[in-house]
């Protein structure tokens, strides 16, 4: 019995031996499911299945957080929508800080309209009384977050937080008072320092711009009804629904609220500089300034994130990854809107990531953006 199994035995070890040499093949990856296909629209433009599974690992691979919703959209066009469970295209989804970008456009329609001057000083009642150094403080710095004022915008003990201080604390009936109320540590345009407490002074400015009225209703009338009749409406965003305090300052580095679709709108008049079916809602040169970078911040311009390398090791964006003309809206936990013109794209994350989860679930929306190409890659 054992001699004539001897050559059973001898094949078997030869092909073991055989599979032990050769080098493993790549492991294939699990099959799409219907849900990560379905994301995917006909005007992709980029390979349906890579796109598809890029998308799908932001909603369930380990360690990015929690989206809750994903538009991109390439030329225009859908490319992929996607919503997790509980949450659709008609969520409105808060802004966070993504909603200072939005008020930098309010701004600039007020110089458009020539109520406003980027590069006088700010008119800010409180800081036009005689030797108030406060007085040099121009528009173009606080768009720039080079205010000089007194700022701490997080930090290990909450409470501490000016930021949080005039959003719930001792500030919250009326942020600009507060805001405004903070003495110098540096002169104005010397440094970088990002501050939501500036982008409610911006949005002060706007409704005294707009109203004559101390009332706070009337202020907040003046600044929702301009909104929505010069940009909102003619815009399409219909479900923006902007909050203000009891002042009736709009809180606007902070607080507004739409769907994804309607983010991606707001994302793609910039990607148009301003244009809108025609019709220039934003002046141009104002959106090409949003994306200017600061004399003080390679990666930031008017209350806009760029993605041009700063020489620190860790980026809100992705420089290494995409095209440095991109810029983005970018909001507390992980709230994007990317913009890359030389794509044609503008990507909208919406969810919920804390830090460590958002550096990764960044590059894995780098991932989505390279299935795009562009000059130069």
């Amino acid at each position: 019995m054992f001699t004539r199994s001897r050559p059973l035995i001898a094949l078997a070890l030869a092909t073991t031996s055989l599979a032990a040499c050769g080098s493993p093949g790549p492991a294939e990856a699990p099959e799409l499911s219907e849900e990560a296909l379905s994301a995917i629209t006909k005007d992709a433009g980029a390979p349906a299945k890579a796109l598809a599974r890029e998308v799908d690992d932001l909603f369930t691979m380990e360690g990015l957080g929690e989206t809750r919703a994903l538009i991109v959209m390439k030329d225009g066009k859908i490319a992929a929508e996607r919503y997790a469970e509980g949450y659709d295209a008609d969520t409105r989804f808060v802004s966070w800080s993504m909603a200072k970008t939005v008020t930098a456009l309010l701004i600039g329609q007020l110089v458009g309209d020539g109520l406003l001057r980027l590069d006088q000083p700010a008119p800010v009642p409180r800081w036009q009384r005689s030797g108030d150094p406060r007085a040099d403080i121009t528009l173009r710095h606080l768009l720039q977050m080079r205010s000089g004022l007194e700022h701490t915008e997080a930090g290990p003990i909450p409470y501490e937080s000016s930021e949080v201080r005039m959003l719930f604390l001792d500030g919250r009936d009326d942020m600009a008072d507060y805001a405004t109320a903070q003495p110098p540590e540096a002169e104005p345009g010397e440094r970088f320092e990002y501050s939501s407490n500036t982008t409610v002074i911006l949005a002060d400015i706007a409704a005294r711009a707009l109203s004559d009225a101390d009332h706070p209703a009337a202020r907040r009338r003046a600044v929702s009804d301009y909104l929505y009749a010069r940009l909102f409406e003619p815009l399409g965003a219909t479900s923006m629904v902007p909050e203000f305090d009891r002042a009736g300052t709009l809180v606007g580095g902070s607080l507004m609220h739409a769907t994804a679709r309607d983010w991606a709108r707001l994302g793609e008049l910039m990607r148009r500089k301003g244009s809108h079916e025609g019709e220039q809602l934003i002046p141009r040169s104002w959106v090409e300034a949003m994306v200017t970078p600061s004399p003080k911040s390679p990666h930031y311009g008017l209350q806009t994130w760029l993605n041009r390398p700063t020489g620190e090791a860790e980026h809100p964006l992705f420089p290494d990854r995409a095209p440095q003309s991109a810029f983005s809206m970018i909001g507390h936990m992980g709230q994007y809107v990317f913009v890359s013109p030389e794509q044609g794209l503008t990507v909208v994350r919406l969810g919920h990531s804390n830090r460590e989860e958002r550096m990764a679930m960044l590059q894995q929306l780098a991932d989505v953006v390279e299935l795009y190409p562009y000059e130069g890659r």
